[in-house]
Parts: C-alpha cells; structure tokens; sequence
C-alpha cells in the first residue's frame, strides 16, 4: 500500500514541475531568405537532336533579408546553369538562371536543377522533352 501511496504522490510531483516548466523560445534566430520561383518546371516540347535549347527561369527574393545563390547544380553534364555569382538579390529584386540542354541523345529527358541559396536552403528546378532524331543526310532535290 505504501508503494502505491509513494507512486501516486511522484507522478503528482512530476506533473506539477512539468506544468510550471516555461516554454522558451530562441528569438535569436535570424530572418531566413526567402526565394520564390516564377516556375519550377518548363517543358521543351520537341527538340531536334544536336540543336542545344535554353531557358531563363526567374528568381525573387520575397524575403526579409538579402541572399546570394551560392550554387545552381544540374543532375547531369548535358545539363548547364548559368548565374551571377556573389551577387547579392536584395528584398523584392528578381535574378535569373539561364539552363541549356545540349539535345545529343534521342528520346524524352527529364533534369532536375538544385539551387542552393542562403547557405543551407535548396529549391529544385526541372527541364523536361523529347529529342527526336534529324535525318542523317539532306532531303533529296526535287526534280
């Protein structure tokens, strides 16, 4: 009976300290960058083999601090970024990243783009189509 006394009057114990127990927040923490994709897939549609494409995707910074795109990293070497590297976009600014497909094999293809922003932040971007096969010789003349 006494165990049973005992165990009670230490979960009432412990209840009591966790219920006065204050809830504190770190308001240390720094406003975080935030980057908001106009679009975050485009479709080439049909693409001639051996006709590189590209496209612009646009960037905003709708955030409360300014930022920096530390890396744009495509999946593969057929697939190339291009950005202004160490420029700072400020609070409401836009910046743009110029993808290039090299189209050199047949068939669909789909990349993925990892931008990293802010140090630790990523947002993916994706370039989708198909490449079909141009003919290996001219079209005959016509007579």
């Amino acid at each position: 009976m006494k165990r049973i006394a005992v165990l009670i009057l230490s979960l009432m114990l412990c209840s009591s300290v966790f219920a006065q127990t204050e809830n504190i927040q770190d308001t240390t923490a720094k406003p975080q960058a935030s980057l908001v994709l106009k679009e975050e897939s485009f479709d080439f549609g049909k693409i001639p083999q051996g006709k590189p494409v590209v496209h612009n995707f646009e960037v905003t910074n709708n955030g409360k601090v300014p930022f920096k795109l530390d890396n744009v990293q495509a999946s593969c070497g057929c697939t190339t970024p291009e950005w202004e590297k160490n420029k700072e976009i400020t609070v409401g600014t836009s910046s743009s990243i110029k993808v290039g497909y090299n189209a050199a094999a047949e068939g669909p293809f789909t990349k993925s783009i990892t931008i990293t922003y802010n140090e630790t932040q990523t947002k993916v971007i994706t370039i989708k189509g198909e490449v079909w096969k141009t003919p290996a010789a001219s079209a005959p003349n016509n007579p």
